[in-house]
């Protein structure tokens, strides 16, 4: 393994006296250890523990420095690889979400623009907290990761959820993190995403509430496991992903035309996009103007996009999505063997503009794996391990 490096950062809350677990742990595996502690952890469990476990200095002040020719805290940021604070509690997860850097750690943490893990920890009350689990909600929109508490008898002696997860299980979720991050690299992946828009008139068209969060999670995702991405977005309020190449569509012939054209180089295509089945069979080149009478629109197909795919796969691993109000499961499963597809991701409608999902992810009859409700950008991360898991040669 290469010589990764870790910043561990350690706050007041009782459980940091678990962190010297995931220290030793961590140097075990030949991971280089660095502990940034809040001064209130300080007081549970001492610097020299960390000194001791990692054979780094450990960094608790601003200002302390005895080097003045370098920035710590900026240094630190340029140095690892990973920022894990273990634990994360109430005050922390509250200080990052809103921007405030006041001691060594946050700081730090604001300055990394890498990857950065919280293992929570606290309270159930504090846990349940409506504001906590807004600013979780936020810092995972912006690219933080979490390791959730888990429940049982807390500190305070109250039976609930808040514990942090146990040092094992941490440590299984960083040495996951770093031996899939490179798990698709050389390998061409196409995602469509968003929804798309059929003109009635020059003001008019019909389209679908697809907010395209679940296809740029995917990407995101995809980037991050070292793949070759493209993105073919219909309209969507998102930001563009740095380093991901994006075609911008808005008709699903367009995006049909654009898929078609990267699909026979590509490893891997995620169909998220929410595509409209039909458009009007007559584009008014001037605005309808309102009648006494009632207006009728005649329809007419789109392509397939996803069926013509299917058709005229070779190698590549092909993956749909179902979008259901009724039958999930038997439209999904329909949906798979007449579509040709290696996988489909089944979900309700009611996720469409929601950032979280419940969905199944279907290989056929026999595989059927159901997930919990979670965040859009973790449920990318599940697809994708699942695809790997099942196309050993992808």
């Amino acid at each position: 393994m290469q010589n990764r490096k870790i910043l561990l950062g350690i706050t007041g809350g009782i459980a940091a006296y678990k962190s010297a677990i995931i220290a030793s742990k961590l140097k075990k595996l030949g991971y280089d250890i660095y502990v940034v502690m809040t001064e209130n952890a300080t007081k549970i469990i001492s610097p020299i523990v960390f000194e001791t476990l990692t054979g780094n200095k450990v960094y608790v002040e601003m200002f302390k420095q005895i080097d003045y020719t370098e920035v710590e805290h900026i240094e630190l940021a340029k140095k690892v690889d990973l920022i894990v604070v273990a634990p994360a509690t109430y005050n922390i997860i509250g200080k990052i979400a809103n921007g405030i850097a006041d001691d060594m750690l946050t700081t730090v943490i604001s300055a990394f623009k890498k990857d950065k893990f919280f293992a929570l920890a606290m309270n159930t009350n504090m846990y349940e907290n409506p504001i906590l689990q807004e600013n979780i909600v936020k810092l995972k929109n912006n690219g933080y990761k979490f390791i959730d508490a888990t429940s049982g008898e807390l500190a305070c002696k109250t039976i609930g959820k808040g514990r942090m997860a146990e040092p094992e299980d941490i440590v299984i979720k960083i040495e996951n993190y770093f031996n899939k991050k490179d798990i698709l690299k050389g390998k061409k992946v196409l995602i469509t995403a968003g929804r798309t828009e059929e003109a009635i008139d020059p003001i008019r068209y019909m389209s679908n509430r697809s907010t395209g969060k679940m296809g740029y999670s995917l990407a995101k995702a995809a980037k991050l496991y070292g793949a070759d991405v493209t993105l073919i977005s219909g309209p969507t309020n998102l930001k563009k992903i740095d380093g991901i190449k994006t075609i911008n569509i808005k008709t699903a012939n367009e995006m049909y035309e654009e898929t078609l054209k990267k699909y026979d180089n590509m490893d891997l295509v995620i169909m998220s996009a929410a595509v409209a089945d039909y458009k009007v069979k007559e584009y008014s080149n001037e605005k309808i103007k309102k009648q006494d009478d009632d207006l009728t629109l005649k329809l007419t197909r789109n392509p397939d996009i996803l069926f013509e795919l299917g058709k005229m796969k070779k190698n590549q691993y092909l993956v749909g999505f179902a979008a259901e109000s009724s039958n999930l499961i038997k439209n999904s499963l329909g949906k798979l063997k007449r579509k040709n597809l290696d996988m489909i991701i089944a979900n309700n409608v009611s996720g469409f503009s929601s950032d979280e999902n419940k969905a199944y992810i279907i290989l056929d009859e026999n595989k059927i794996i159901e997930l919990e409700t979670m965040q859009k950008n973790e449920l990318a991360f599940k697809i994708l391990d699942k695809i790997i898991e099942y196309k050993i040669n992808l």
